[in-house]
């Protein structure tokens, strides 16, 4: 399968080795600026000189480039990791998971340090954008380990939404899943991701987090891949994806 067609369009050359599967637009543009890469047997270094994809011949240090068959991961992402291919503070990053030797791939959407689960990683920006838009993308579905027991009126006003300096938080549905003695879990369901909307929405109303893991996007779920290991998606999990 090949999702990634784009023949006979013009593209920067950076953003058609991306779009071919390659590499990310900066690790692109790095390779550009380096030399490396030649278009019908030019050396060229500026990341936008214009490309016919398909029709222009495009090379890197590996040799002819050709657009890589489409490929899509999961991991269950262990907390403590962030979610970016280096990181300036040196901290370990979703990437340790990985083999060495994976194509490149890129993470789909975001999880933070602290967060857990489902992380997909895939080698089309556009499909990418597509999963995580809060506009085509899938519902996604957290459990979350709060510090309280909530009773049925806070559990109304989470459902509600805060009204904060910066916009309104809320989610599409939250279900109290069980509870202990001290402790509770719920079930928040997504449309959009911004950035840490569950614990902003939660530390709106003085609660706080004690985990957070992603269990599912749309009709794709977590299930028993272990903390710390990927797989492949098959094409009848993508469509759980496609059609959420």
């Amino acid at each position: 399968m090949n999702r990634i067609s784009n023949s006979g369009k013009r593209h920067g050359l950076a953003r058609a080795l991306s779009k071919m599967g390659l590499a990310s637009r900066t690790e692109a543009a790095r390779q550009i600026l380096a030399g490396v890469v030649r278009v019908n047997g030019k050396t060229i270094q500026d990341p936008e000189y214009p490309v016919r994809m398909g029709l222009d011949r495009i090379e890197t240090g590996e040799g002819a480039a050709k657009p890589r068959p489409f490929m899509a991961i999961m991991l269950n992402k262990p907390r403590g990791l962030v979610t970016t291919r280096s990181d300036e503070r040196q901290r370990a990053t979703v990437y340790d998971c990985l083999p060495a030797d994976m194509p490149w791939l890129s993470p789909v959407g975001r999880l933070d340090k602290a967060s857990e689960g489902l992380l997909l990683f895939c080698n089309d920006p556009a499909w990418a954008a597509g999963i995580a838009s809060p506009e085509t993308g899938p519902d996604k579905t957290y459990h979350v380990q709060i510090d309280c027991i909530p009773d049925d009126a806070l559990l109304r006003r989470l459902r509600s939404g805060v009204l904060t300096d910066t916009g309104y938080l809320s989610a599409k549905r939250i279900a109290l899943i069980r509870h202990g003695d001290k402790h509770a879990w719920l079930e928040v369901v997504l449309d959009e991701g911004r950035n840490r909307q569950i614990r902003r929405l939660l530390e709106c109303l003085d609660i706080g987090v004690l985990r957070l893991i992603r269990t599912a996007i749309g009709g794709l779920p977590l299930g028993d891949l272990p903390k710390g290991q990927w797989r492949q998606l098959a094409e009848d999990e993508l469509a759980l994806l496609n059609h959420a």
